[in-house]
This record gives structure tokens, sequence and C-alpha cells, in this order.
């Protein structure tokens, strides 16, 4: 049955991988690739320093990397705990709106009437801004609840879960369907066999992007009251209280947090190219 399908597939142009410069081994390039963010990083932190303590500086436009390393191992575990707060937020939001979003997908491309109604339901979600949804919410469901943070992150993973994943439930090819149709196939072999492999790169780059924009939304909800925890409440506060160099420690667990939940998710679009037949092509 797959063989057949494949034949009826107009042929693709194989992806070259990419040659190494000339005098590079394979490996040499590889480690080149590793290394050259690692040093840019280190350079750029030192041109930093070097900026904040030879160039004078002040503290209040731009505390040294020093200063906020200083104030990261000495809050650590307040750090820490604000980090779980806004991760589980985030993750909480990430989980909704990817659910959600698969199942409106679904909707939309079974149904055209669904389809209809969901292309300007999505737009509007689109383009609400956190900074006035936030308050609302916080407003709405109490000082002491997260759901409106988790209700933001949800909405801002939503959309490009949703795009995506309508994106690759219609790349299938009708006469692939009705190839699947003269095989007598249900609709759960055809989804399996068909559908879903075709679909998974979409879903998952989907939720790819949906990650980090999860975690920004929550963070950037933080701001705006409900309960204290979070990073955002944190960077606010120390802000406000001329702690600089502490607010940049909690920046930069927040960038932290936004990186783990990329690799997350990142690795676990790996894994479903070795699950899924045929879910890394495209």
């Amino acid at each position: 049955m797959m063989t057949a399908l494949r034949q009826d597939q107009p042929p693709q142009a194989t992806p070259r991988p990419r040659a190494a410069p000339a005098g590079r081994s394979p490996a040499t390039e590889q480690r080149l690739r590793t290394i050259a963010p690692i040093v840019v990083g280190a350079v750029g932190l030192g041109a930093w320093q070097l900026l904040v303590t030879v160039g004078g500086v002040s503290d209040y436009l731009l505390p040294s990397p020093a200063a906020i390393a200083r104030e990261f191992g000495e809050f650590w575990q307040p750090i820490l705990a604000a980090s779980l707060v806004t991760g589980l937020n985030a993750l909480i939001g990430l989980l909704v709106g990817t659910l959600a979003a698969l199942v409106l997908a679904a909707f939309a491309v079974r149904f055209a009437a669904v389809d209809g109604m969901s292309a300007p339901l999505v737009a509007a979600i689109a383009v609400v801004p956190i900074v006035a949804l936030a308050p609302v919410l916080n407003s709405m469901f109490g000082a002491d609840s997260q759901f409106g943070r988790q209700a933001i992150a949800a909405l801002a993973a939503f959309v490009p879960v949703f795009v995506n994943t309508l994106r690759g439930l219609r790349q299938t090819r009708a006469v692939h369907r009705d190839l699947m149709k003269s095989y007598a196939a249900t609709g759960g072999q055809t989804f399996r066999t068909v559908t879903l492999p075709t679909a998974a790169p979409y879903l998952m780059t989907g939720i790819r992007i949906a990650s980090s924009l999860a975690v920004i939304s929550a963070l950037v909800a933080e701001y705006f009251g409900g309960p204290r925890g979070g990073l955002g409440s944190f960077i606010s506060t120390s802000a406000a209280t001329s702690a600089y160099a502490l607010a940049w420690a909690y920046v930069a667990a927040a960038i932290v947090l936004g990186l783990v939940f990329y690799v997350a998710t990142a690795l676990l679009e790996w894994a479903v190219t070795l699950i899924v037949p045929g879910g890394g092509a495209r």
C-alpha cells in the first residue's frame, strides 16, 4: 500500500548535505559550528564587562556581567522558584493551546463551515494585546489565581499550532485519499498512514514556535498584577527598587527558561520523526 503511495508522488530532489570547505573534514566543520557561537558569546560578554568597568557605564544604565552573575549566585533559590512558577504557567498554556488548536484544525479540515468561522476567530486571537488582556483576566479571576497568565500563554500558543496544523492536514493529496478508498481503508487507517505522517512536521514546527511564545506571554502577563512568584513579577519589583543587577539576573533566568522550552520541543520533534513513518519529510 505504502509503495503504491510513494509511486504516485512526483519525484523530489534529494537534499544534498552541506559540503565542508576545502581542507576541512566534516568533523572539523561540525566542531567549528559548535565552538563559534560559544566564542562569539564569550567575546560579547568580555566586551560588555570591559565597557562597564573601563568605560565607566553606570549600573543604573547597564550592570556588568560580573555583577549579574554575583546576584544570580546569591539569589539562585528564589530565581529557581520563580522560574518554576513561570515555567508551569507556560507549560499549561502550551498544552491547552496545542490541544485546542488540534481539535479546531481537525474540524476546520472536515467541515467547511467551521473552516470559514475559524479564520476571523484566529485572526482576532493573533492580534490580542497581552498588555490589555492581562489586567482584565487578573481582575476577573482574582489576585491569587494563575489562570489569567495560563490563559494568555494558551492564546499565544494556539495561533501558530493551529495555522501550521491546518496547513499540514491539507497537504494530503486527493489522489492519495482516493487510493486509500480503493483499498477499502477505514478513516483511521487513512489518517494513520497518510494524513498523520504528512501533517506531523507542520504540527511539530507549530509547537516549537509556540513554546517560546508561551514563555514570553506568561512572563509579560506577570507584570500586570496577579499572584507574586513569577519571573515577570520579580523583574518588575527589582527594577522598581533599583536592584538592577538582580533584575538582569531574573532576565537571564527567563532566557534560560525559554531556551529549555525550545530545546525540549526540538527534541520532541526529533522523536516524532523517528516514531511517525515519514514524519521528518516535507
